[in-house]
Formats: structure tokens, sequence, C-alpha cells
């Protein structure tokens, strides 16, 4: 059964999104953890407090946040299995829709990938 990656991108500094996301995204999140879909996630804090590591010519250097040129930053992340690629999109559009919802003042990009499972090329 294939694996996929939910990430969930947005501005940076918005603000906490409203209770009723949160309450409608606990609904939700059962229901596919019960349905077995939803293997783990969350929401990520702020860059404030993070740090990249950038490989250039070799080299190694870090980078600490926050990071003033970024427009946009992951919050939050999902590992899920469904059997076949169009439900994985329509569960995504599913959870993008709820966020449309209860949050439509914020632009909210919701972004689905698909799991390599094997020695393919990732990149391809």
């Amino acid at each position: 059964m294939p694996r996929f990656m939910g990430f969930v991108r947005m501005e940076e500094g918005i603000g906490m999104p409203p209770q009723a996301l949160f309450d409608a995204m606990d609904t939700y999140i059962g229901e596919q953890t019960a349905k077995g879909v939803f293997l783990d996630g969350g929401g990520l804090f702020g860059t404030e407090d993070a740090v990249n590591f950038v490989v250039r010519a070799g080299e190694v250097s870090r980078v600490d946040g926050p990071y003033a040129e970024a427009k946009e930053v992951v919050g939050g992340w999902s590992l899920l299995r469904y059997d076949t690629l169009e439900e994985a999109v329509a569960a995504q559009q599913e959870f993008a829709e709820l966020h449309a919802e209860h949050w439509p003042e914020a632009t909210v990009v919701a972004t689905l990938r698909q799991v390599a499972e094997g020695p393919e090329d990732p990149t391809a």
C-alpha cells in the first residue's frame, strides 16, 4: 500500500489558526486514523529556532533561523497510507477544504507527495 507525505505550507507569522480548525482537524484525523490511513503527523513551530545545514560545493554550513527571506514555511506534516493515488488526492483535497472553511483568511498550500519505497531515483 503506497505511503504519502502531506505538507501544509503557509505564510509565517500569521498567528494561530482558529479553534474551529483545530476541532475540525481533531475529528478528521480521528476518522483517518480509525481507517488506518493517518499514520503520524503534527504541526511545526516557526522558524525562529530552526536550523538548516546547507551543503554547497562539498562544504557544510549551518544557518540558524529565523529566516527573513522565508515567505512561507511548512507548518505541519502527515504520513499517510492509501490504496491508490486517487484516494490520496481526494483526501488531501478534503483536508485543504477544512482549512478553506475554518480559516478562510489564511493562504494555505496543502501538498501531497508519494513516498519512494525502493531504490528508484527520488529526483525523477
